[in-house]
């Protein structure tokens, strides 16, 4: 298994702290975000990672190398223009051939055990993908996801507004008492998923999206599998976050459970 991991983006909410440094390689605990991917996915038994880079590419080309240091293969890919998750991913389909991969956004912080647990989930079927979530998140700031009774994604909602909330609540697909399950940005993908990729059209939001590329699975009979996040997880999506992160002793360290 491969995995590639998206790392182009500039991370504008972070203000001047990402001026002259890509979002991922901000540091937490003293190392980039992305060293501490990197190290959950080496402890997963996946050493053949591909960075998706662009703003400020050679900040992390030239801090990763080959990516000896960690005992990996590391290869890049540039995402010249930012138009979205869904082809962002196409930027990888050379590194990624044949194999399964594991895709994961370059700023979400899990605990190391995380892959594993997804290459776990992934051996106990034929799945075409998977979806990993949480709970406890404003699903009108991601996805919203439902799942059959074996967790199987069967619905996938992006970023409902408050209006949609309310007909998903009246047509009994949000229930009092039940998780509300947020997607956490970590998937595995069989190479099939760049049919899909190919075909998508821009979103409302003038983007092209990945969750749609996963809706048309879906709709194609296509199964997903569905893994709940277990312990910390973190969108380090903002300054305030990555202060709370900075101020922790809780926080995402590849060397100790969170």
């Amino acid at each position: 298994m491969k995995a590639v991991i998206l790392a182009a983006g500039k991370g504008t909410r972070m203000g001047a702290l990402t001026q002259e440094l890509p979002k991922p390689m901000l540091r937490v605990e003293g190392r980039p975000i992305l060293e501490h991917i990197l190290d959950g996915l080496l402890g997963a038994g996946i050493r053949e990672v591909c960075f998706i880079t662009g703003w400020r590419a050679e900040v992390i080309e030239s801090h990763f190398g080959d990516g000896s240091r960690w005992g990996a293969r590391i290869t890049y890919a540039r995402q010249e223009i930012q138009n979205g998750t869904g082809k962002a991913p196409e930027h990888a389909r050379a590194f990624v051939g044949d194999s399964e991969f594991l895709l994961t956004y370059g700023d979400i912080l899990v605990r190391p055990e995380t892959y594993r647990r997804m290459r776990r989930r992934w051996e106990e079927d034929t799945f075409a993908g998977l979806l990993t979530v949480t709970e406890g998140q404003d699903v009108t700031q991601g996805g919203l996801n439902f799942f059959d009774d074996q967790f199987r994604l069967t619905r996938l909602v992006e970023k409902p507004s408050p209006a949609q909330l309310d007909t998903l609540r009246a047509t009994g697909w949000l229930r009092p008492g039940q998780p509300v399950w947020y997607n956490a940005g970590i998937y595995l993908f069989r190479p099939s998923l760049f049919t899909y990729t190919a075909r998508l059209e821009k979103s409302p939001r003038g983007e092209y999206e990945l969750t749609d590329a996963i809706s048309a699975m879906i709709a194609d009979g296509q199964v997903i599998a569905g893994l709940p996040i277990e312990g910390r997880w973190v969108d380090v999506r903002d300054p305030s976050v990555l202060a709370t992160l900075q101020g922790s002793s809780d926080s995402p360290a590849p060397a100790s459970p969170l």
